[in-house]
């Protein structure tokens, strides 16, 4: 395969799961052009130095992964959110190597696209910290406590944005206060929930 790159061969030859899937997900991905590497673990094909697409599997999945899947067309609405908080990046998912087959030329479509997305330096319009939902746990220790207020507003917004996040995760009221709780020192102190 022309442009493939030694260490994906070896992380795919690993593979216990979708090594199929992922072998014809990776030809489409080096057909298109793109330079290949291993980025969070993962097989991930760049276009002068910019991150396109990521392929990964799951338990029940495989997926070719585009950074800015938001903004691309997509007319056959194959790309799907990952989760509702994902803000940017967008999944084409897959259960067999028959579909990644009848999908080739919309992938490779997608792939063109996002290179092009890329190209225009384009970007995704990023929600505020605003938007994000505050749970009541947190409203009522930001009350209780006028320093927290000071330090979480101290925060840079992708702090704040972790910070309300791992807070909204949890399904339990008693779940969410005990986060709230635990992590209300590093907060005081300056510091991003992954900082600690």
């Amino acid at each position: 395969m022309s442009g493939a790159n030694p260490r994906v061969d070896a992380l795919l030859a690993q593979a216990s799961r979708w090594r199929e899937e992922c072998a014809l997900l990776r030809a489409i991905a080096l057909a298109s052009g793109l330079t290949e590497d291993i980025k969070w673990g993962q097989p991930c094909y760049v276009h002068e130095g910019r991150n396109i697409v990521l392929i990964h599997g799951f338990k029940d999945y495989c997926a070719m992964l585009f950074f800015k899947g938001a903004l691309l067309t997509d007319p056959e609405g194959m790309l799907v959110m990952q989760t509702g908080n994902v803000q940017s990046a967008r999944q084409a998912r897959f259960t067999g190597a028959a579909q990644i087959a009848r999908r080739r030329a919309a992938l490779t479509a997608c792939i063109a696209e996002a290179i092009e997305v890329e190209r225009k330096g384009l970007t995704v319009a990023r929600r505020e910290t605003g938007d994000f939902a505050v749970p009541e746990e947190f409203q009522a220790a930001l009350a209780r406590l006028p320093a927290l207020r000071s330090a979480f507003d101290a925060l840079t917004p992708g702090r704040q944005r972790a910070y309300l996040l791992h807070f909204a995760g949890a399904k339990q009221s008693a779940t969410r206060a005990a986060r709230v709780e635990n992590c209300i020192p590093p907060i005081l102190d300056g510091l991003g929930l992954k900082d600690r």
